[in-house]
């Protein structure tokens, strides 16, 4: 069996680290404007693979995230329904309340984005998120496959 290249190694600690750094980062900048990441997440998932978001992919894609689970996914979607966010029962779609909120958050949220990727090539910034994708991918195909 052929020696993996260390990088390979150094891979999932890099990611991990940089996870819990962005989502630090993350929370810091949404806590100014008094929104909670997993309100971004959510309204974020709505307005990119909506509209008419089946409310069930949407819970299993949430039930997913570090801070929401099967029991808190439900209270959150209750909640941003009550605030007028968004709207429907099997479907799910931003009111234009959640609409323009997901704008001007999105808009907010670009700034850090934008400071920190800004000092990179952007060939390198294109080549990770393809990386990124592919690895997602083929692992979640891999998980699938094994029954996970």
């Amino acid at each position: 069996m052929p020696t993996a290249p260390s990088v390979y190694g150094e891979f999932g600690q890099a990611l991990a680290f940089a996870e819990r750094t962005l989502t630090t980062v993350l929370r810091h900048h949404l806590a100014k404007r008094d929104t909670a990441p997993e309100t971004w997440y959510a309204l974020q998932l709505i307005a990119t693979r909506g509209p008419g978001l089946a409310r069930d992919e949407l819970s299993s894609v949430l039930e997913g995230s570090p801070n929401l689970d099967v029991d808190s996914t439900p209270a959150l979607l209750a909640r941003l329904q009550a605030d007028g966010l968004i709207d429907g029962d099997t479907q799910v779609d931003l009111t234009s309340e959640g609409t323009a909120l997901h704008r001007a958050l999105r808009e907010y949220v670009s700034v850090p984005t934008t400071e920190l990727l800004s000092q990179f090539e952007l060939e390198d910034v294109e080549t990770t998120v393809r990386t990124l994708q592919a690895v997602t991918k083929r692992a979640t195909e891999s998980a699938s496959l094994a029954g996970v």
